[in-house]
C-alpha cells in the first residue's frame, strides 16, 4: 500500500505545483484547469487519461465547457500521496503543452 504523505509532505509537495491547492475539509489537492474551448480541455482529459490508467491512478474530475475541475487523492490511503502529486505534475506538463 501508498504511504500518506504528512502534513510537512503535502505542504512540500503543493509548494512545487502551480496551481494547485488543499481541499477544505478533505486530504486532497484541486485544480481548476482552463483551456481556449470544449475540444482543448477534452484532449486534455483525453492525454491525461492515458497516463492516469498507465499508473492505475485516477483523477475525480468534471468537465464544463472549456474548463475542467480536478481533485486528486488516494482513496486507498484515504488521503494525498506520492501518486496523486504525479499526476498533478503530469497534468500540469500536459496543459503546458496545450498552452494553457
Amino acid at each position: 500500500m501508498v504511504q500518506r504523505l504528512s502534513a510537512e509532505g503535502r505542504k512540500a509537495a503543493l509548494d512545487g505545483l502551480p496551481g494547485w491547492s488543499g481541499v477544505s475539509g478533505r486530504d486532497a489537492l484541486a485544480r481548476t484547469f482552463t483551456f481556449k474551448d470544449f475540444n482543448e480541455a477534452f484532449g486534455f482529459m483525453a492525454r491525461v487519461a492515458l497516463v492516469a490508467e498507465k499508473h492505475d491512478h485516477h483523477p475525480e474530475w468534471r468537465n464544463v465547457y472549456k474548463t475542467v475541475e480536478v481533485v486528486l487523492s488516494t482513496h486507498d490511503a484515504d488521503g494525498v500521496t506520492q501518486k496523486d502529486v504525479d499526476l498533478a505534475k503530469a497534468m500540469n506538463a500536459v496543459a503546458k503543452q496545450l498552452g494553457a
